[in-house]
C-alpha cells in the first residue's frame, strides 16, 4: 500500500556508540512524523542492536521502524560472514535493503541473487526495499525504462501479486548516487510510472527515489505523483539535515497528494 515513506541508508558509518548518539538526537525531531510517514534507520548490522535499545528507551520504535543494510538467502549454514533473514528478524528488524548499486557493482550482485534475496525475506515476515536503477551509458543510450523493468521483473518472479503490493521499490539511477546529481522530477516520476506498469501488483506498491535526495529537492521530488518518499544516503548521515528532508518531502506529498 502506497505511503509516505523515508529510509536512511547510512552505509558504513557509525560505530554503535554513535548510533545511540544518533538515535538520541533523531528521536525528538522524528517524532512529529509519528503517524505522517514510515521512517526507518537502516543501520550495519553491529548497530542493529544498540539502535533498537535506544528506540526502546525513547519508547520510539513505535514510529521509527529499523532496517538492515543487505541479508544472504540461506536460514543458516557455511557462509562465512553473512546474515540470515531469521538474524535480522530476531533483532526487531522490520525492513532491508537488497539489490544496492554499490552491491552489484563492488561484490557483483546479480538480478537472480537479488530475487532470493526478496524471497527469502518475505520469508521471514521482513518487508525487501527492492534497489533497482540504471548506469549513466544506460541512461544516455536511452535505456532507462528497458534496464529498471527488467531488474523489477527479475526481482519479482517468485511472488505473488499480492506480495508484489507489500514490498517497497527504491528507483535509484546509479549514477545519481553520492555524486551530488539527482533527477529532474519529471524524469524520475516517468520512470517510477513505468515500473508501477511493469508487472501486476507494483500500482499500489510504495515506491521511492534514491539518488542525492536532499532537503532542498524533497519536497519537488515528492510532489510528484508516483514518488512515495526517498532512501536517502548522504544527507541522512547528520539526524537534524535527515529530519528537514524529511519535513520537505512530506510538504511535498501533501502538495500533490492531499
Amino acid at each position: 500500500m502506497r505511503e509516505p515513506f523515508f529510509a536512511a541508508n547510512w552505509k558504513m558509518n557509525k560505530t554503535p556508540a554513535q548510533t545511540r548518539e544518533y538515535a538520541r538526537a533523531f528521536v525528538p525531531l522524528a517524532d512529529k512524523f509519528r503517524e505522517r510517514a514510515a521512517v526507518v534507520l537502516c543501520a550495519p548490522f553491529i548497530d542493529l542492536v544498540p539502535l533498537h535499545e535506544e528506540l526502546l528507551l525513547a519508547d520510539s520504535d513505535t514510529y521509527i521502524d529499523i532496517g538492515a543494510q543487505d541479508v544472504f538467502w540461506e536460514t543458516e549454514g557455511a557462509f562465512t560472514g553473512e546474515i540470515s533473514p531469521v538474524m535480522l528478524a530476531g533483532e526487531n528488524v522490520q525492513y532491508c535493503i537488497v539489490g544496492h548499486s554499490e552491491r552489484r557493482r563492488l561484490f557483483g550482485e546479480t538480478d537472480e541473487m537479488v530475487a532470493k534475496k526478496v524471497f527469502a525475506l518475505i520469508a521471514a515476515d521482513i518487508v525487501p526495499i527492492v534497489c533497482i536503477g540504471e548506469t549513466l551509458e544506460e541512461n544516455r543510450m536511452g535505456k532507462t525504462r528497458e534496464r529498471v523493468i527488467a531488474q523489477i521483473q527479475a526481482s519479482c518472479t517468485q511472488l505473488t501479486e499480492e506480495q508484489r503490493g507489500n514490498i517497497v521499490i527504491a528507483y535509484e539511477p546509479v549514477w545519481a548516487i553520492g555524486t551530488g546529481m539527482s533527477d529532474t522530477p519529471e524524469n524520475a516520476n516517468e520512470t517510477i510510472a513505468c515500473i508501477r506498469d511493469a508487472a501486476p501488483g507494483l500500482s499500489d506498491t510504495t515506491i521511492i527515489y534514491g539518488g542525492s535526495m536532499n532537503p532542498s529537492n524533497a519536497r519537488a521530488l515528492c510532489a510528484q505523483p508516483n514518488i512515495d518518499g526517498g532512501l536517502v544516503g548522504s544527507s541522512c548521515v547528520d539526524p537534524v539535515n535527515f529530519a528537514a528532508l524529511i519535513e520537505h518531502g512530506l510538504q511535498g506529498w501533501d502538495d500533490a497528494k492531499p
